[in-house]
């Protein structure tokens, strides 16, 4: 009767003991000896032991930070470009069955493919297309991966670091380029109020006292502050009259009468 109740015991003891949970952002891989049998699912499963192994595969999405990678573009170029990838794993058994380590795996194969598109594209393709780069470098490592029952569902270039001489060149590039607008923004002012200024003179000369009017104008404009000094100029309508005066010629003076 004794062993009875020790073999009972034992029994207990190796059903508590193959119960495994599984929880819900999990997926386990069972194996009956060394074979792969099926994929559990979430909740508590049994596995015998000795005889049964299990492996749990977390299916969650995971952000892998690419480590700063040393690339040339394709003008010859030194750059360093980090990234961060995110993915997760939609066939558990496969993540298990076709790679040794898929966060190993997933890690190097991006650290390949960022230097490999970066030597693809010129600096200034990699500046200003970051996202197109992005999309490309996400569907080479989701293609890569689809094997091993991974999904990459983004890829995000994080940093792009150039050396100090080129980003001097960058900055006296962009200096230069702002210097040309600003001198063609000026010229096209100094064409604009040209015209104006040929417009109001052309009013101001065929209209009779507009000038006065505005020489008026701008002497009681300054003559609000009183520290200025006002050098009154004489319109030349002004010295012409003076000069068709001195060109009329004086009338002749009446002869005295003779007194009687």
């Amino acid at each position: 009767m004794e062993y009875f109740y020790i073999i009972i015991i034992i029994i207990i003891v190796i059903i508590l003991a193959s119960i495994k949970q599984i929880n819900q952002y999990e997926r386990g891989i069972k194996f009956s000896l060394g074979k792969f049998t099926k994929m559990m699912e979430p909740g508590w499963r049994l596995v015998i032991p000795i005889f049964q192994s299990y492996k749990k595969v977390d299916i969650r999405t995971k952000a892998v930070d690419v480590p700063e990678q040393d690339a040339i573009t394709r003008d010859n170029v030194s750059v360093k470009i980090n990234a961060v990838i995110y993915y997760k794993i939609f066939d558990a058994s496969k993540s298990i069955l076709e790679v040794e380590n898929f966060y190993y795996a997933v890690s190097q194969l991006a650290q390949t493919t960022m230097r490999n598109v970066v030597g693809s594209v010129s600096l200034d393709e990699l500046l200003s297309e970051r996202e197109k780069l992005s999309t490309e470098i996400c569907n080479i490592i989701d293609e890569a991966t689809d094997p091993w029952g991974i999904k990459v569902e983004n890829v995000e270039l994080k940093d792009v670091s150039l050396p100090e001489e080129m980003k001097r060149v960058i900055a006296k590039a962009a200096e230069a380029e702002r210097e040309k607008q600003a001198v063609i923004t000026k010229s096209i002012g100094e064409v604009e109020a040209s015209n104006n200024l040929a417009k109001a003179a052309k009013v101001m000369s065929s209209s009779e006292g507009a000038l006065h009017l505005r020489t008026l104008s701008t002497i009681n404009d300054i003559s609000s502050d009183q520290s200025n000094t006002i050098i009154f100029a004489l319109p030349i309508e002004v010295l012409r009259a003076f000069e068709n005066i001195g060109h009329h010629p004086m009338p002749p003076k009446p002869e005295p009468k003779e007194k009687k």
